[in-house]
């Protein structure tokens, strides 16, 4: 299942990279499950793990670890962001 991955702000700067499209395993059916394999990679992707209240969105619609991924879906990891 091919995927789109975005990564933005702090943990992009983290991980060195804006983007990339992975073809997900089998058993990587879920956000949270995404998040987790990406993080098994070790540093820097540890990050993924371990930034609090990190947020997601699969097509730029906000959602939690739970939600589902199909084919084709664009995935975005974000940790939280104050503005002034």
């Amino acid at each position: 299942m091919d995927t789109k991955i975005l990564f933005f702000a702090g943990l992009r700067e983290a991980l060195g990279v804006s983007s990339e499209s992975l073809d997900l395993p089998a058993g990587i059916g879920t956000v949270g499950a995404l998040r987790n394999h990406l993080a098994a990679r070790g540093e820097p992707w540890s990050a993924l793990a371990t930034t609090k209240n990190l947020r997601a969105a699969v097509n730029q619609k906000m959602v939690g670890p739970e939600a589902p991924l199909k084919a084709g879906d664009e995935v975005a990891f974000f940790p939280p962001v104050t503005g002034g």
